[in-house]
């Protein structure tokens, strides 16, 4: 079975390579989890967790994919955690694939199983009240109180369910057009797209969509059924980026849907006070995943980033990324380098030895960010032709990664096989 690919979207998954995709995030995750404790960790071997504990019971909003799925896997596989995950995806059938989150699901909470770890999964629409009463009612017959909610959503539509109103979400400029070239690697053209300037309505469906709204309501839910536990911590997740991008995501329309669930962590941290917990945005590293493959110069960018940051060893998958999120941000910073580290990224640490930037964000994107990094893409990216592509940028990294999200390209697993049944892993 081959990857189905038109237009920068991969059309089919495959059940074995999604779940050994997920296994092997796993084993990533135990092996750095081994490290933390014994002390080995580059970074970690000393620990201050400032009277935090690790997660105990988490809820995945968001969990089949991405960061989201490393969450969830972070969580269990790193920590032990209890995990509720939602997800809205289409099932396999015995002769037609599923969504490639339906097969990530199957395979974690196999493995969670396995290890004896409760683990529940929701399908549905995370946007509607059903969900999340269907939460509510699996949390409390699991006496599950939520320490840790990661908000990881990436829908283009969203059904107000205080309105009945479906919006759709956009990737648009404002002003003038946006033309920026990308690439197709499959092909290997290069070609400029672009995309006309937003309108007010448009701005505003995006921000319905992919804004704070839903992430409120979810937390103004589980705290009024008592589902937060004394110190919890949610945290949703945003992307800056270069500058070369700004004017079609940071300063378009997602750019205001991501200011919007900027705002939100604010005002969600005098709810979440009631349990002397906090609320955070995490803005994190750029990555192929099946919503950003669209986007224009996106890929472009990403090729060369991903050279830059390989050739330097500092580049992260959502595993690492989260990982790191999680053992040196929300659960642990190295002793009495809070500070020092808060220097270097020109941040401040907060109450909970948590460091974050001016606007309170958690800068997972740093390495990304580094001036050093930045400088080295912008040497690349004008430099790209159609003949030195595979030279100068990482074409085949990129590749791997759109294809791995749809269990393509997948170390160990046996393509030329028949796949029996769609239905399983």
């Amino acid at each position: 079975m081959k990857a189905m690919v038109r237009n920068n979207i991969c059309l089919n998954a495959h059940p074995q390579g999604c779940k050994k995709a997920v296994l092997d995030q796993i084993d990533y995750t135990k092996a750095r989890a081994e490290s933390r404790k014994n002390g080995t960790l580059s970074g970690l071997d000393e620990r201050d967790n400032n009277g935090v504990a690790a997660p105990k019971n988490v809820l995945v909003l968001g969990c089949s994919n991405g960061y989201g799925l490393a969450s969830r896997i972070t969580a269990t596989f790193g920590y032990g955690a209890s995990t509720i995950g939602v997800s809205f995806e289409k099932a396999g059938t015995e002769k037609k694939w599923g969504t490639p989150g339906w097969y990530n699901n199957l395979a974690f909470d196999e493995a969670a199983a396995k290890e004896g770890i409760k683990s529940i999964t929701i399908d549905g629409d995370a946007f509607s009240n059903e969900i999340k009463a269907e939460v509510v009612k699996a949390a409390k017959e699991n006496n599950m109180i939520f320490d840790l909610v990661v908000y990881s959503l990436a829908s283009p539509v969203r059904t107000d369910p205080a309105t009945g109103i479906m919006h759709k979400s956009v990737i648009k400029p404002f002003g003038k057009p946006f033309v920026g070239k990308t690439i197709d690697p499959f092909t290997k053209e290069i070609k400029e797209i672009s995309a006309d300037p937003a309108t007010g309505e448009e701005k505003e469906a995006t921000i319905k969509v992919m804004g704070g709204e839903d992430w409120q309501l979810w937390i103004e839910k589980l705290e009024s059924e008592g589902l937060l536990a004394k110190g919890a911590i949610t945290v949703a997740y945003s992307y800056i980026g270069p500058e070369v991008s700004k004017a079609i995501y940071r300063s378009g329309t997602i750019g205001k849907a991501k200011e919007h669930l900027e705002a939100t962590a604010k005002s969600l941290n005098d709810l979440m006070s009631k349990v002397d917990g906090s609320a955070y945005v995490s803005v994190n590293k750029g990555l192929v995943t099946r919503a950003s493959a669209v986007i224009p110069i996106i890929p472009f960018y990403l090729t060369s980033l991903y050279k830059v940051m390989k050739a330097d060893g500092s580049h992260e998958g959502c595993i690492e990324q989260i990982n790191r999120l999680f053992d040196s941000r929300l659960y642990g910073i190295p002793c009495g380098k809070a500070e020092t580290l808060a220097q270097e990224l020109g941040c401040k640490v907060d109450s909970r030895n948590i460091t974050v930037d001016s606007e309170n964000r958690i800068r997972i994107d740093d390495r990304e960010l580094s001036k050093a990094v930045q400088e080295k893409v912008d040497e690349i990216m004008p430099k790209i032709t159609v003949e030195n592509m595979e030279e100068i940028s990482d074409l085949e990294g990129y590749k791997h990664d759109f294809l791995a999200t749809s269990g393509f390209d997948i170390e160990g697993v046996d393509y030329e096989a028949e796949v029996v049944s769609f239905a399983e892993i």
